[in-house]
C-alpha cells in the first residue's frame, strides 16, 4: 500500500490563483502475501521486556542512590549528583527542577509499587523521612515542584498508609503527609496576586522574591488541581485545593471566543501575552489533561465540562484539517499559526484514549511513532512542513510511551508491544551509561548530556514496564485512580469525595464509560460473510502516518500490506458544527436573544417550542456513534441533558423544491485551499512558507458548482476549477460587496468579495455573468457557514452549476486580503 508524494485538496495561488485537486494517490503492487503475520509476543517474550526494563530501571535508581543521593539529580557521565545551580541563578533549565530535596527518591517511591518492591517502597520511605527538608534557600518552579514533589509524597501515603494493601507500612505514621503539608504550605505564597493566577516560581525559605516576573504559562498555572486538591482532601484544609480551582478557571474562564485556552499570562493583568497561541503541546498540554483527571477522581462534573468544551475547540481548531498533526494556531481565530510540534504533545493519544476517542489516538500516535523510527528517539521539535527535526535533543521524556500503554492497554493490539520494545532496545542502546541513564543532546549523532532528569524513572521506564507486565495490579484496580501528568498514582477513597453539585440537578446520572474498542475490519464483499479483523499495521491510514513525517516503509510493514491494497483519501469532518436551525431548509436569521416562550430550560433539559433562528452546536461523539447537541440558544447542553423540540412546523411535508434542496445538502461541507505565488515575482523554490505558501480552510456553498464531485463525474462543467495551471484572483475595489454588475471581464478567473448587502446568489450571478469560474466570499464573522439559497431560488441556482462559491471567515479573508496587496 503505497502513497503519492502529495494529497489531494482544492488549492489556490496568489497572482497565479490555482483551484485545483491535484491526482488521486496511486498505490503500487507489493510482494507482501499476507497482511496477517505474528509478531511472535508469547509470554515468555513479554516477560523478557518486562525483566530488561525492570534492570535498565534499576540501573538508572541504584546509580542515583550511589553517586547522587541526597542530591537531586544524577550526572550518569560524570557519577557525580547534580543540585540546583548556585553560581547562576539564571539557569532556569536547572533551577526549575532542582531544589536541594533529593528529588529523584521523591519522584520515584510510587515506581516500587509498579515494579511491586515492596522492600525497596519502604527504604525509599524511610529515606526521605530521613533526609528530606524544605527549609531551603532555592527557588525552583511550582509547577515542576508541585508534580514531581508533591505528587510523589502523596502517592507514596497513599500507598503507605493503606490498610490491607500490600504497600501498607505498619510503621508508618504519616510523615510524607506531613512532608508534603509542609512543602504546601511553602508554596502557597504563589498564589497571592490580583487574579489568583500563581507566579511561576517561589523561593521556599523566603516567599516570592523581589522582581519576580508575572508571567507563568496556562500548564503551569492549570495544573495544580490534582495534587493540590488531593492535600486538601487528605489533610481537611481547603484552602490549597481552593487556591488551585482558582488558578484552573483563573485560566478557562479567560478562554477566547471560540474557546481557545492560550499559552502565556501575565499573573496580574489576566491578559494574554503575545503571540496568543494554542494548541496540545508544551506550556497548555496538562491544562486539558487535569480537566479530565480531576473529574475521573472526584465525580466533579464541571471538570468534565471543561474538559469536553476544551477538546470540541482544540478538535475544531488546532487539528490539522486532514485529521492529522495538531499544530500551533491563533487562539482567538483559529488560523495556524506554526507547522511546528514538540515532544510534550504525545501524551496526547493517551489523554484521547483516556477520553474515549480511541480512532483519533490510533491516528496521531502513529506519527509520533513514525519520528521516533527515523530518529530512534523524540525530538524536542518537529516541523510537520518540511517533515524535519529541528531541535534534536531527547531527554529521555515519557509522553510517547506514555501513549503507547494507553493505546496497548485499550486495544491489546501488539502493534504496541512491537512499538515498546523498539522504544526499550533504543533507550538501551542510546542512553544506557556506565553509570545509569542520559539524555541525548543531539539524536543525530548521540551526543550525551550527563543529565538523567527524574522523570525517566518516574515516568518513562514506568510506563514501559506497565505495557509488558500484563499481570500488573493497577490493571486489574478498577478503582478512581489516575496517573498525574508526572506519572505519581493518586486516589481518593470514597470518604474524601462530595457530594454531587445541586447545580447539576437537571441533568440525569450519565455513565462516562470509555467506549469499547472496536479494530478495523476488512469488508468482505458478501453481506452474509463477516470481515476479517486486522491489525494496526494494516489499516489503510498506516502508510499515510509514514507519509506525513517522511518514511519510508521497512520489511516489516510490508508483510501487513493487502494483496489487492486500497487507497483512502484523508476526510475528516469538522468535529464541531454551529447552525441556525429553521423548518424545511429555508435560511432564516438568528435569534439573538429568544424569549422563555421560545427556548426554556425545563427540569431535564430544554424545550424549543419554535426552532427557528435558534442558533445550534453540535459535536461529535467520542465512540463514533453519531453527534451530541452541545449548544441551543445561548444554554450549554451537557451530557445527561435532553432537547425537546415542540415545534409543529417542522413536520409540515416537503415540496419538490424542498427535495431538491436536500439533494444539494449532500456535499462536501468545507474544502482546503492552497494559496501560493508564482514565478511571476521570484522562482518559487526561493520563497519563504507561510507567506508564499498557505493552505487555509473554506466552506462551500449549497449551490453552484459541487466540489465534492470528482473531476471525472463533472461531465467537464467546471473543469477550469482544476485547472493545474492556476486561476487569477482579482478584486474589484468598485464592486466589493460584488453585488452589482462587473464591468470587467474576468474570464477564466476567481473573484474575491465581501459578504453583505446582497444574496450570496446574487452576487454568483453577477460573478458568473463576468465570466469568473468561482467567488470567494469573504465574511464578515468569524463562523463556519455555509452558503445557501432559498428554495423557490433553486431552479435558477441550478443554472450555475459551472461556477463554484466558498466562503472565508473574517479572519482568513483578512490575512488574504493582506497578501493581496503586498504581493
Amino acid at each position: 500500500m503505497k502513497w503519492g508524494s502529495s494529497w489531494p485538496r482544492w488549492s489556490i495561488a496568489l497572482f497565479s490563483l490555482l483551484l485545483h485537486k491535484l491526482p488521486p494517490f496511486h498505490r503500487t503492487e507489493t510482494d507482501a502475501s499476507s497482511p496477517f503475520v505474528s509478531s511472535g509476543w508469547t509470554t515468555q517474550r513479554k516477560f523478557a521486556a518486562r525483566e530488561r526494563t525492570r534492570e535498565l530501571w534499576y540501573h538508572g535508581f541504584n546509580h542515583y542512590m550511589d553517586y547522587a543521593f541526597p542530591y537531586d539529580e544524577l550526572g550518569p557521565l560524570s557519577c557525580t549528583g547534580r543540585g540546583p545551580d548556585w553560581n547562576n541563578s539564571a539557569n532556569i533549565a536547572t533551577n526549575d527542577v532542582a531544589g536541594n530535596f533529593s528529588l529523584t527518591l521523591i519522584d520515584v517511591v510510587d515506581t516500587f509499587v509498579v515494579l511491586d518492591d515492596r522492600p525497596g517502597f519502604e527504604r525509599a520511605v524511610k529515606n526521605i523521612i530521613q533526609h528530606v527538608s524544605f527549609d531551603v534557600d532555592t527557588k525552583p518552579q511550582l509547577f515542576e515542584t508541585t508534580i514531581r514533589v508533591l505528587g510523589g509524597l502523596l502517592s507514596g501515603h497513599i500507598f503507605a498508609n493503606k490498610t490491607g494493601h500490600s504497600f501498607h507500612l505498619p510503621w508508618y505514621r504519616g510523615e510524607l503527609l506531613d512532608l508534603a503539608y509542609d512543602l504546601g504550605n511553602r508554596l502557597m505564597p504563589a498564589f497571592q496576586t490580583p487574579t489568583g493566577l500563581p507566579y511561576a516560581r517561589i523561593n521556599l525559605r523566603h516567599g516570592v522574591m523581589k522582581g519576580e516576573t508575572w508571567e507563568t504559562c496556562a500548564a503551569g498555572a492549570g495544573t495544580l488541581i490534582l495534587e493540590f486538591g488531593t492535600l486538601s482532601r487528605l489533610t481537611g484544609d481547603d484552602k490549597f485545593e481552593n487556591a488551585a480551582r482558582k488558578a484552573f478557571y483563573g485560566i478557562w474562564n479567560r478562554k477566547s471566543d471560540i474557546g481557545l485556552v492560550g499559552n502565556t499570562i501575565n499573573t496580574r493583568t489576566g491578559k494574554w501575552t503575545a503571540p496568543e497561541l494554542s494548541g496540545i503541546g508544551a506550556g497548555i498540554d496538562s491544562f486539558y489533561e487535569y480537566a479530565l483527571k480531576w473529574y475521573i477522581m472526584t465525580g466533579e462534573v464541571e471538570y468534565l465540562d471543561v474538559f469536553d468544551d476544551a477538546y470540541t475547540a482544540i478538535m475544531r481548531y488546532s487539528r490539522a484539517p486532514d485529521g492529522s498533526w495538531f499544530r500551533l494556531v491563533n487562539m482567538n481565530t483559529g488560523d495556524l499559526a506554526y507547522y511546528t510540534v514538540d515532544s510534550l504533545s504525545a501524551f496526547w493519544p493517551g489523554l484521547q484514549v483516556l477520553a474515549g476517542d480511541v480512532e483519533n489516538a490510533i491516528k496521531l500516535h502513529l506519527l509520533y511513532y513514525n519520528v521516533w523510527k527515523s530518529h530512534s528517539g523524540l525530538p524536542e521539535v518537529f516541523d510537520t512542513n518540511y517533515r524535519v527535526a529541528t531541535s534534536h535533543q531527547y531527554p529521555l521524556r515519557p509522553e510517547f510511551i506514555e501513549s503507547t500503554w494507553y493505546l496497548y492497554r485499550a486495544t491489546r493490539d501488539q502493534f504496541y508491544l512491537d512499538v515498546a520494545e523498539r522504544a526499550l532496545f533504543d533507550l538501551i542502546t542510546r542512553a544506557k551509561v556506565k553509570c545509569g541513564l542520559t539524555g541525548i543532546s543531539d539524536l543525530r549523532n548521540n551526543k550525551q548530556d550527563d543529565r538523567m532528569e527524574s522523570f525517566v524513572l518516574s515516568e518513562t521506564l514506568k510506563y514501559l514496564y506497565l505495557i509488558f507486565d500484563e499481570d500488573n495490579q493497577l490493571h486489574d484496580d478498577d478503582s478512581n485512580y489516575v496517573f498525574t501528568t508526572e506519572g505519581h498514582i493518586l486516589h481518593l477513597d470514597k470518604g474524601y469525595l462530595r457530594p454531587k453539585s445541586t447545580k447539576n440537578s437537571s441533568r440525569k446520572f450519565v455513565s462516562h464509560q470509555c467506549p469499547v474498542y472496536t479494530p478495523f475490519i476488512l469488508p468482505s464483499g458478501n453481506d452474509k460473510v463477516p470481515g476479517l479483523v486486522l491489525g494496526v499495521r494494516s489499516r489503510p491510514d498506516f502508510e499515510y502516518a509514514q507519509a506525513l513525517v517522511g518514511n519510508k516503509p521497512t520489511t516489516a510493514d510490508k508483510q501487513h500490506w493487502q494483496a489487492d491494497g486500497w487507497c483512502e483519501k484523508p476526510k475528516v469532518e469538522t468535529y464541531s458544527y454551529e447552525f441556525v436551525l429553521a423548518p424545511n431548509g429555508v435560511v432564516a436569521p438568528e435569534d439573538l436573544s429568544p424569549s422563555l416562550l421560545k427556548l426554556a430550560p425545563v427540569s431535564d433539559g430544554f424545550i424549543i417550542n419554535n426552532i427557528t433562528g435558534i442558533r445550534t452546536k453540535i459535536v461529535q461523539r467520542m465512540d463514533g456513534k453519531g453527534y451530541d447537541v452541545r449548544k441551543v440558544g445561548h444554554y450549554a447542553v451537557r451530557p445527561g441533558h435532553i432537547v425537546y423540540i415542540n415545534d409543529s412546523s417542522i413536520f409540515a411535508p416537503p415540496s419538490k423544491l424542498n427535495l431538491a434542496q436536500n439533494d444539494l445538502y449532500n456535499r462536501d461541507r468545507d474544502v482546503d485551499l492552497q494559496f501560493f505565488a508564482t514565478q511571476a515575482i521570484t522562482p518559487q523554490a526561493t520563497l519563504d512558507p507561510p507567506e508564499f505558501d498557505v493552505v487555509v480552510n473554506a466552506f462551500s456553498a449549497f449551490f453552484g458548482a459541487d466540489l465534492s464531485q470528482p473531476p471525472s463525474d463533472l461531465n467537464g462543467t467546471v473543469a477550469l476549477f482544476n485547472d493545474p495551471v492556476g486561476l487569477r484572483v482579482y478584486q474589484d475595489r468598485e464592486n466589493e460587496q460584488g453585488c452589482l454588475p462587473y464591468s470587467s471581464d474576468y474570464a477564466n478567473g476567481v473573484i474575491v468579495a465581501h459578504r453583505g448587502t446582497c444574496t450570496f446568489l446574487e452576487k454568483l450571478k453577477n460573478a458568473h455573468d463576468a465570466s469568473a469560474v468561482g467567488l470567494l466570499i469573504i465574511s464578515n464573522e468569524d463562523l463556519a457557514i455555509n452558503p445557501t439559497a432559498s428554495a423557490e431560488d433553486l431552479e435558477d441556482a441550478a443554472q450555475l452549476s459551472d461556477i463554484a462559491l466558498v466562503l472565508l471567515t473574517k479572519s482568513t479573508g483578512k490575512a488574504l486580503l493582506d497578501m493581496i496587496g503586498r504581493y
